[in-house]
């Protein structure tokens, strides 16, 4: 498939149809990738289960084991975990599809700006997901299979432990972003530094708030949601300071979306 973009009508304005054209043939080319790459981790997919579990089982009682609830969970679990890990390993590609979508209605200056952020949100997503898995699973897993009840023995359904760490993954990559969010904020003009300063304490409230709804009823995981998403707040507020919003009446005069 041609990376070619449909031609521009007069004014050089896609029309319409160009634009659900290239949208689908962007759509079809991202789904393709996805399939490839899982079937490349597909046999591995075992494997894979191994991998993501590591941090949990470390912590389980001697002589137990995870369990599987469901008949289908041997399979269909490896199986869901192969499709996401895909998915996740597919991003840059998917990022790339999207930039090429809507890069010829930038202009220069949003490009100059938009490349960085873009190689920024991926390495900083990766880094949530890596943060999770190193630093946050040791310290929750052991914490609960600490504090289970005397006769109590922690078997964990394999199904319902991959849905649990997928979240975790899905909120720490998130929050990481906090930073490419918050220097978009500014180069739109919609905040300032001198703003991101002054609500910096409803930030922090905020911050505790969203650890607490996105990641498991425990203070541990929470906190450690909570303080990295304030810490990279910070670090945006030092990364906006160095760059200026964007004049689009001034950039419009002599410059223009997709040159």
């Amino acid at each position: 498939m041609s990376d070619k973009l449909p031609e521009q009508g007069p004014g050089g304005d896609m029309p319409l149809i160009a634009h659900l054209t290239e949208l689908r043939s962007r759509l079809l080319r991202i789904i393709v990738i996805w399939l490839l790459i899982f079937a490349g981790l597909f046999y591995f997919a075992n494997d894979l289960y191994t991998f993501i579990s590591e941090p949990l089982r470390v912590y389980l009682p001697e002589g137990t084991s995870m369990i599987a609830t469901d008949v289908a969970s041997p399979f269909l679990t490896p199986f869901k975990l192969a499709l996401i890990s895909a998915l996740f390993l597919a991003m840059p590609f998917v990022l790339h599809q999207i930039w090429g979508f809507i890069a010829p209605g930038l202009y220069k200056h949003e490009k100059r700006i938009a490349l960085p952020l873009l190689a920024s949100s991926i390495i900083l997503f990766y880094a949530g997901m890596a943060f999770a898995y190193y630093a946050v699973f040791p310290l929750v897993f052991g914490f609960f299979t600490s504090v289970a009840p005397e006769g109590v023995t922690v078997m964990t359904d394999i199904n319902n432990y991959l849905d649990f760490v997928m979240t975790l993954f899905l909120a720490f990559g998130l929050a990481f972003e906090i930073p490419v969010a918050t220097v978009l904020l500014v180069l739109a003009g919609v905040v300032d530094v001198a703003k991101l300063k002054q609500i910096r304490p409803y930030v922090i409230i905020g911050c505790f708030v969203i650890g607490m709804l996105l990641t498991p009823p425990d203070v541990i995981s929470q906190t450690m949601l909570a303080v990295p998403m304030w810490l990279l707040y910070e670090v945006g507020i030092l990364a906006s300071g160095l760059l200026k919003p964007v004049n689009r009446e001034a950039e419009s005069q002599d410059d223009s979306p997709g040159a």
